[in-house]
């Protein structure tokens, strides 16, 4: 048999993906083609798995990892041949589905034990049935008898973990049932109302039962609020009031989900699984396949701008790809670190997820309408009560405080996925590299501290309280200023008490932290709170930057002084001086408490009085920019100590209307404390 020899992507080279101009249903199509064209090459023999390059491990076996490979693009390519498109590589999945529910097939999938990862793969291959009758259609009595043995009766009596799971073995018994297969009523129908108990309100689903507090993409676009509405357009005939009730949900968190893509068509990253990239848009594409009448003040205008300014955002990232024109493990770049233990090099296809706007009809206002931007006419300002964030649209880019939210497992990097104060849509979130130094932490909008004299540091993570509260605002408007409060404990005799105030129309590039820490131990304890972290390389050369200059409008201030020479006194300003980096716009932090300035600067973070300086942060920490550095106030606390720390973070990204002179024209403009915070640092 021939082998594809595939193609390569090499110097300067370009995946086909970032290239189609996308302007239409047309051009949409032809993106997810080049999604599924590199993978020919990675079909195992007969057909049943696709080993994406990469060969790293994952926490099931390879097997399942291939199955993966094959099974989550069908996302794309079931959509596109619901919507009447067509693929040349059609049969290349029509035979992979029958030697792999084959039991006599070598390459045979196996039947899934307790918990397996072949559950989650079970959901795109039920969609696939559902709505590309071909692929029933092309099988035989024996191979549909094989399809009905594995997809959905191998795992209706299996445990499986009490999250978003249950909706795969959902999507199994609805995938068979459409096809007159052998499928369990019973089981779906338990799963559903298992799964309605997630529900917090407001159109807002938790990623678990009651004592789990995770509202990521899987609450949205990855899962549930994604499932709920494929399932009401399939099922719906025969489920109205369900099907009416998922539709209310998604209307109702439309309003809030609008608030987390910004007008250059990135999203913020948020917690974990954000490797699945393009995905982070599927919710808006499922609203006009199930049907959803929109909420004003949205259009059908605005869903597609975020769906198609999003894709053109990827095209704008070369560094997804494989040599082989794959997608790889990571976010803007292949990046292990901030990947979970379940990303496999077949992973990433979930992101086909976003293909779901092909199955909405051509005809559909989703198509025919004009792209228009959302930002214009939802609150600059808003709070989200069942995520507990308050997000922003000022200052050139969407931006969410964020307390309370936590992983239920223990996960790699959970603090910076979940327990940031901040998360950018400009400025994406860091991972730690490693457990020892700050360079290794990568604290970006995170305070860590640390027992032992820099090495180990403790973040927040758990909050034993976490709410959104208000506070009389300082600004002409006579409404409440909401802020997060949070309470948590780094270490058992250690308590802070976290305020985050959004930005303010005055001062839009700024946000403020507040900090009141208790050491209540007998340690000492070094701390340190982060910006933004920002790209950390010269326009001109791609060197590191220099101290800031502003002719070119580059640099940082203080200077980067790097890992081994710490002490270095250009390093250091005080923190009422602050310190900034100016690359891909401008990220700065200012320390707003009182403090005498020359004994903060001379001191290096050794004293109370704080200082500001540059952490220049572990490569690939950073899931945008694998070259970062963090503008970061460092203090001590003493033993027995408890103090206030007041921080103002500077936030100006780039845009196509802001020239480079311009990154900087708020730094001076500092926030003022506000009042009732001086109160409540007084009592």
């Amino acid at each position: 048999m021939a082998t594809h020899p595939g193609f390569i992507v090499g110097y300067n080279g370009t995946q086909p993906f970032s290239k189609v101009v996308i302007t239409d249903r047309a051009s949409v199509q032809e993106l997810l083609r080049t999604l599924l064209d590199p993978l020919e090459p990675f079909f195992s023999p007969s057909k049943a798995r696709v080993r994406c390059p990469g060969a790293t491990a994952v926490r099931f076996d390879q097997t399942a990892s291939e199955v993966e490979g094959i099974c989550r693009p069908l996302w794309g390519l079931a959509c596109l041949l619901e919507g009447g498109g067509e693929y040349h590589g059609t049969e290349w999945w029509i035979e992979g589905i029958k030697s792999g529910t084959d039991p006599e097939n070598p390459e045979f999938w196996g039947y899934p034990r307790d918990n397996d990862q072949r559950m989650v793969e079970m959901c795109p291959l039920g969609y696939a049935l559902a709505v590309a009758p071909v692929i029933w259609q092309s099988l035989n009595e024996r191979e549909r008898a094989n399809v009905e043995a594995w997809l959905g009766n191998s795992i209706n009596e299996k445990n499986m973990p009490n999250t978003n799971w249950l909706w795969f073995r959902v999507f199994a018994n609805l995938g068979l049932k459409k096809n007159g297969g052998k499928y369990s009523q019973q089981r779906l129908d338990s799963d559903i109302e298992h799964l309605n108990t997630f529900y917090r309100g407001d159109g807002w689903s938790n990623d678990g039962p009651q004592g789990i507090h995770q509202m990521d993409y899987y609450s949205s676009s990855f899962a549930i609020h994604f499932l709920q509405l494929l399932y009401a357009k399939l099922a719906g005939e025969d489920e109205p009031d369900r099907a009416e009730e998922f539709k209310r949900r998604a209307q109702i968190a439309a309003l809030d989900l609008v608030h987390y893509y910004d007008k250059e068509g990135r999203a913020i990253p948020f917690g974990r699984s954000v490797g699945y990239r393009f995905a982070m848009v599927s919710f808006w594409g499922a609203l006009a396949y199930a049907g959803v009448e929109l909420p004003k003040p949205l259009t059908w205008g605005m869903v597609k701008g975020i769906v198609l300014r999003h894709l053109r955002w990827w095209q704008t990232q070369p560094d997804v790809w494989s040599s082989s024109g794959t997608l790889t493990i990571g976010y803007s770049y292949p990046n292990m670190y901030m990947a979970e233990n379940y990303n496999s090099p077949g992973s990433p296809y979930w992101a086909c997820l976003a293909f779901i706007c092909l199955a909405v009809p051509a005809d559909h206002p989703f198509w025919t309408s004009d792209e228009e931007y959302h930002g214009d006419v939802v609150p600059k300002v808003r709070e989200l009560r069942h995520p507990g964030h308050i997000m922003s649209y000022l200052g050139g880019h969407c931006m969410l405080l964020s307390s309370g939210q936590a992983c239920s497992y223990p996960m790699k990097g959970t603090h910076a996925k979940y327990g940031a104060f901040a998360y950018s849509s400009a400025y994406a979130y860091s991972v730690p590299t490693g457990v020892f130094t700050l360079e290794q932490y990568a604290l970006a909008s995170q305070l860590g501290l640390s027992d032992d004299g820099g090495e180990y540091w403790k973040t927040r993570r758990l909050s034993q309280y976490a709410g959104i509260e208000y506070r009389p605002s300082s600004g002409p408007d006579s409404a409440n200023t909401p802020v997060l409060v949070s309470v948590w404990k780094p270490f058992s005799d250690v308590t802070i008490r976290t305020i985050l105030i959004p930005p303010s129309e005055p001062t839009p590039n700024w946000h403020i932290r507040a900090h009141r820490i208790d050491n209540a131990g007998r340690r000492v304890l070094k701390t340190a709170d982060g910006a933004f972290a920002i790209r950390n390389v010269r326009a001109a050369d791609g060197r590191h930057l220099d101290p800031y200059d502003p002719l070119k409008c580059e640099g940082t201030r203080p200077r980067i002084i790097g890992n081994y020479d710490l002490a270095t006194p250009a390093g250091w300003s005080s923190g009422a001086a602050g310190a900034f980096a100016v690359s891909e716009g401008a990220v700065g932090i200012r320390a707003l408490e009182p403090q005498d300035e020359k004994t903060a600067e001379d001191r290096q973070g050794e004293g109370v009085e704080r200082a500001a300086m540059l952490v220049n942060a572990d490569p690939n920490s950073n899931l945008v920019e694998s070259r970062t550095v963090i503008p970061t106030l460092q203090g001590t606390i003493c033993a027995g100590e408890s103090v206030w720390y007041v921080s103002a973070i500077y936030a100006r990204p780039p845009g196509q209307d802001i020239a480079k002179a311009l990154y900087l024209d708020g730094w001076d403009t500092i926030p003022a404390m506000p009042t009732w915070l001086r109160e409540e640092m007084a009592v």
